[in-house]
């Protein structure tokens, strides 16, 4: 099984499968590629069907898609449970995942970037402004609350035991912390922070964010 990613520090994309399959202790291997020069370009377009990454490769199928690569793994390794047991969790912690996945473009376009550490100095990047961007975070801040509030009794993620939407959002927290967004000027009470520092604390992103930041 071999998981096809762009650069680890840029590919957001690629990071939400890599987290989900090494949730599950899949067998598999990582082939990173150069997407934005013309040499990956040119590759892509021959492995690719929509030109994206990411992709897995197994038992001779190519999935393309973060989010039909983590509904391969949720039939594959159903022991993990990579979505809520209680269905009225599960109904919803899809709906998240989902709307992570195909919204949230004022958030993307002003802060566009990967998981690397927060910046200092003179080169840092500044506080993302904008009507969009602002609607973005106090949505995401009070998705994250009521989640939490809801159903996060069991644990410290999203549902409370990690499942596929914190896959989803490990790079939207990688992304405050970047940009050093202010969650409590965006209606956060220190749920939303909280939980934002759980997922940077991850194992599994601390693993890729080192990787990340060694080949930078």
């Amino acid at each position: 099984m071999e998981l096809i990613i762009g650069p680890r520090l840029y590919s957001t994309w690629s990071l939400r499968p890599w987290l989900v399959l090494k949730r599950c202790k899949a067998d598999f291997t990582v082939r990173e590629m150069d997407i934005y020069g013309p040499e990956g370009q040119a590759e892509l377009e021959k492995i690719s069907p929509s030109r994206l990454v990411p992709l897995l490769r197994v038992e001779g199928e190519t999935i393309w898609d973060s989010m039909a690569i983590s509904v391969w793994c949720a039939e594959r390794y159903p022991e993990v449970r990579l979505w809520p047991a209680d269905p009225h969790a599960r109904w919803l912690a899809r709906s998240a995942a989902c709307e992570m996945h195909g919204g949230f473009m004022g958030l993307r376009t002003e802060c566009g970037m990967g998981p690397d550490h927060t910046m200092v100095g003179p080169d840092r990047s500044p506080p993302p402004a904008g009507e969009a961007v602002t609607k973005d975070i106090r949505r995401i801040v009070a998705l994250w609350r009521e989640m939490r509030t809801r159903f996060g009794a069991g644990g410290p993620y999203l549902f409370g035991d990690w499942s596929v939407p914190d896959a989803f959002f490990t790079p939207v927290a990688a992304r405050f912390r970047h940009f050093q967004v202010d969650l409590a000027a965006h209606g956060d009470d220190g749920t939303a922070a909280a939980y934002r520092d759980t997922l940077l604390a991850q194992p599994d992103f601390l693993e890729w964010s080192a990787e990340a930041l060694s080949n930078h």
